[in-house]
């Protein structure tokens, strides 16, 4: 599968960014899939996952009750809604896809998107 992330921008503080994952070449629907995100010089992280049928999901403590993720598999694309934005989620955003069970390592992800900029002024 090919992911295409998308919606990245320059916002600010208490904004709010929608991101976008397309994917391609095989359903979107076989996949748990996921959020990263990697600041300037840091480590990737975990954001969120979501399994396939989009019941189960689990968010980094960072961004608990202010980020959704949600797809929608008949369009073959993956969300991410952030709300309440702050300086601090500043980074590269990437969506992943794996085939098994959710994961919050980044090392058990098969498939990334290229990437997205989210930038946070205060």
């Amino acid at each position: 599968v090919q992911l295409q992330a998308s919606g990245g921008g320059h916002v600010q503080t208490g904004d709010s960014l929608r991101l976008s994952c397309a994917a391609s070449g095989r359903p979107l629907a076989s996949y748990q899939m996921a959020w990263f995100r990697q600041p300037l010089g840091k480590e990737r992280e975990f954001v969120a996952t979501i399994n396939p049928p989009g019941f189960e999901r689990h968010y980094a403590d960072s961004v608990k009750g202010r980020f959704v993720i949600y797809r929608d598999d008949a369009e073959n694309t993956l969300y991410l809604q952030m709300n309440s934005l702050k300086p601090e989620d500043t980074a590269v955003y990437y969506c992943a896809a794996r085939s098994n069970a959710w994961s919050v390592y980044a090392s058990n992800y098969n498939y990334w998107g290229q990437g997205t900029q989210v930038t946070v002024s205060s």
